[in-house]
């Protein structure tokens, strides 16, 4: 069986997985801090709308990333800086949808981090006369590293597995937006088991691998 056409596949989702992660630990970062230790009533609101995606079928959180970022959307205007149409169908629009369908996944964890650390300990920073930014990089961050492991590796995985959305609006364009949960849809349709099996058994492998991760990591908090 000739495996080189799930070369493309592989390194196209690796390389989306490991953007949308990045740009998750930038962008959760500050949400999940404020939510787990900010003031005010639209804490509430917020959480819900970072929850969403985990309850929203992909389907519907696709149509409507699809309209976002289609020429008539603000997709279209972003993309006309470098003189495209729309960030629909191309790497930079699966990118966008990454982050929007796996951004619970890395919220949450970081949150629940934030949320841990004791306030004692914050004060006591305050006392001695320890910025916030000073507070944040030398004590909070340490103390929270294993809500980053948690959520980078939920959502690299999430990214790695995601179908719904990245088919409403990145279809299946070879060496742009085909990655492997549309190639093994792909080579099903074509009754290609050989390779279905071979992605397909890759993906339950790595699945345990990451549930198994987060099981160990989970524990050694609690101890």
């Amino acid at each position: 069986m000739d495996l080189s056409p799930l070369l493309s596949p592989v390194l196209l989702t690796l390389a989306l997985a490991l953007c949308v992660t990045l740009i998750l630990i930038v962008i959760a970062t500050p949400v999940a801090r404020w939510l787990a230790q900010g003031e005010g009533q639209g804490r509430n609101a917020v959480g819900a709308l970072v929850t969403l995606p985990l309850v929203l079928p992909p389907t519907v959180l696709g149509f409507y990333l699809l309209l976002a970022l289609g020429p008539n959307g603000p997709g279209g205007w972003i993309a006309g800086l470098w003189g495209a149409r729309t960030l629909a169908f191309s790497f930079p629009g699966l990118v966008v949808g990454g982050v929007i369908a796996s951004l619970p996944f890395m919220v949450q964890p970081l949150r629940n981090a934030f949320a841990a650390i004791e306030t004692e300990v914050l004060e006591v920073a305050d006392t001695l006369g320890a910025s916030r930014t000073l507070r944040f990089w030398r004590i909070e961050l340490p103390l929270a590293r294993p809500g980053y492991l948690v959520g980078a590796v939920m959502s690299f995985a999430h990214t790695m597995g995601e179908f719904g959305v990245v088919l409403m609006i990145g279809g299946n364009i070879p060496g742009q937006t085909k990655v492997l949960s549309i190639a093994i849809y792909d080579f099903v349709e074509r009754l290609e088991w050989e390779r279905a099996h071979v992605l397909a058994g890759a993906m339950v492998v790595f699945g345990f691998c990451v549930v198994f991760a987060t099981l160990v990591v989970g524990r050694g908090r609690r101890s």
